[in-house]
């Protein structure tokens, strides 16, 4: 049996309860081709059912709700199968069980969990802010893994007094600090006013990008490593080296 659920940690939990005791269930957030002879059901978020579980899991495991948001926000194909393979092994333990790392539904929500958790660290320093007429600051951003809103923290204690929005183009929803409060909000497309210093921040910051390279000790395979050329589209030192 696949259990559709719509990603949400709700959702998740109360899938989780219809397919606990069904050895062969997969869980999917996604649309999936049936084989023949499978059946599907779309479960639907029980706020009831699913604080009841919160709670029992919790009490094996007070972080485990911590590990299941940072699983639900992974890109990852098998994300669903990794999240249902973890709780589930939570359950049948009764204990914390991610020190357990020979155990393959371990290491492989670790896996999951670390990615996010980098992906977060490398936008850090990935995010590209555009200014706005209006002084506003504005980041276009194509993640693997869904974080826009956990970026937030990092920003607003670098830039307290401006407010921004940071835009994941891929999930088309936006993070937006106000200046005093942030929250999440659909967002499909954005046109931005620049502002006239705009073009000469772009020209300085490529200028100093320029400067600091050394064409005599080029590394291009390792500079991939560090910065991949899947985040070059939104920043600007990078416009048109798409190579």
């Amino acid at each position: 049996m696949i259990y559709f659920y719509d990603g949400t940690k709700q959702s998740f939990l109360t899938a989780l309860l219809a397919a606990y005791s069904d050895g062969e269930a997969v869980l999917s957030s996604r649309s999936a081709q049936l084989g023949l002879g499978e059946q599907s059901v779309f479960v639907h978020a029980d706020p009831v059912r699913a604080e009841k579980a919160e709670k029992r899991l919790l009490r094996y495991d007070p972080k485990c709700m911590e590990d299941l948001d940072l699983l639900l926000r992974s890109g990852a194909d098998d994300r669903d199968k990794v999240a249902l393979d973890y709780f589930r092994l939570i359950a049948a333990r009764k204990c914390p069980v991610r020190a357990m790392l020979a155990e393959d539904a371990v290491a492989a929500a670790e896996d999951c969990i670390r990615r996010v958790q980098f992906e977060v660290h490398r936008f850090h320093g990935f995010v590209r802010f555009l200014e706005s007429a209006s002084g506003a600051l504005y980041a276009p951003i194509a993640p693997d893994n869904d974080i826009c809103d956990l970026l937030v923290p990092h920003f607003r204690a670098r830039l307290p007094r401006f407010p921004f929005v940071i835009h994941d183009v891929k999930r088309k929803r936006a993070a937006v600090y106000d200046g005093e409060h942030t929250f999440l909000a659909p967002l499909d497309r954005a046109e931005v006013a620049l502002s006239a210093d705009e073009g000469a921040w772009q020209a300085l910051w490529k200028k100093y990008y320029k400067s600091v390279n050394i064409p005599s000790r080029e590394r291009l395979k390792q500079m991939r490593g560090y910065m991949p050329v899947r985040y070059w589209k939104f920043m600007p030192e990078k416009f048109g080296d798409l190579c």
